[in-house]
């Protein structure tokens, strides 16, 4: 007896059929929704389709109504329930090959149905609750609407739950479960058992990136109060050395007039093309060209060394933005006019 072709198909096969089975209207329309390195994979898979077998198209429709059936049935009463459902209406192995492959395919992260929801109602929503409750939501959130709800929060918590969510480290599923519960009375409940990570410094950096500058200044003042140590190694990653190419010409010349050249060729030794062009664009020709020298003159030298020089000059743009002698523009900030 042949093999079924259907236990072939890669889950991505099954998503090109299943695609070209709706047919273009529909499929753009869900092509909207997709990353853009998916839309390739997924065109891709479509392209290398040569002939769709029925039985292959009746299976993956099939499929793809069971799947959507169970995870209704797992948002309303949670995967115990949808088990049960599903092995009255499917038997009990059907109901449990369905299960295992949604909550190993279909992995939903804690807070899923918040991340849906409008920024400005969902500061509403969780305003009232605890630092900790709110630090626990916005490490689960993208970075911008994270920025767009940390910068509504009164200033009297603002610092707080920044710094709950830079020394956050993991949380138990339980816990997490238990949160969902309280705050929308839904389970998340196809997350993984494994403890799950979130939070941590680069989280609350990419937060702070996004958010208005008066915003950062109060939250960082605070934690510089509070926790001088946070504070110091949240700002050492609020402005990489690459991020100069950001600043406007008249700026990098106020930076490159506070720097020492020994400091500067250092840098540029670990940089692509693109910073060490605006650099050089900056200078005068003399200058470049002495400073080019000197890079090629000293040669190969430490990363550590590297680094060091980086931070350096980022030290001094830092100390020239909070002087107000340069300005570096921030997400959500108006445009500035010349």
């Amino acid at each position: 007896m042949l093999q079924s072709k259907k236990s072939q198909l890669t889950g991505k096969q099954k998503a090109a059929i299943f695609l070209v089975t709706l047919g273009s209207d529909v499929s753009s329309e869900i092509f909207k929704h997709l990353r853009e390195d998916e839309i390739e994979q997924l065109t891709f898979e479509i392209a290398r389709l040569d002939k769709i077998e029925p039985e292959d198209k009746d299976r993956v429709l099939q499929e793809f109504q069971e799947l959507m059936m169970a995870q209704g049935f797992i948002t309303t009463g949670g995967i115990e329930y949808a088990r049960e459902v599903l092995e009255r209406a499917l038997g009990t192995q059907k109901a449990i090959d369905i299960v295992n492959r949604l909550t190993s395919s279909l992995q939903v992260r804690p807070f899923d149905f918040i991340r849906r929801t409008d920024p400005s109602h969902l500061l509403n929503f969780i305003q009232g609750e605890h630092p900790q409750t709110i630090a626990l939501i916005l490490a689960y959130l993208e970075p911008n609407k994270g920025a767009q709800i940390l910068s509504g929060l009164s200033h009297q918590i603002q610092a707080d739950v920044a710094k709950r969510i830079a020394t956050m480290d993991r949380t138990s599923p339980e816990v997490l479960r238990e949160v969902e519960r309280v705050l929308e009375r839904k389970l998340s409940t196809l997350a993984s058992e494994d403890y799950t990570s979130a939070g941590g410094i680069d989280a609350i950096v990419e937060v702070l990136n996004n958010v208005d500058r008066g915003t950062e200044k109060i939250i960082i003042e605070a934690l510089e109060e509070e926790d001088p140590e946070l504070a110091e190694e949240i700002k050492k990653r609020m402005f990489v050395f690459e991020d100069i190419v950001l600043l406007d010409d008249r700026s990098i010349q106020k930076v490159l007039r506070e720097v020492d050249s020994q400091d500067l060729a250092k840098a540029l030794k670990g940089v692509d093309a693109e910073v060490q062009e605006k650099i050089f664009r900056n200078m005068s020709k003399r200058a470049s060209s002495l400073l080019r020298e000197d890079m090629d003159f000293m040669g190969p030298i430490r990363l550590r060394d590297v680094e060091e020089a980086q931070q350096k000059i980022v030290n001094i743009i830092r100390k020239l933005e909070e002087a107000g002698d340069i300005i570096v523009a921030r997400a959500g900030e108006e445009e500035l006019i010349v």
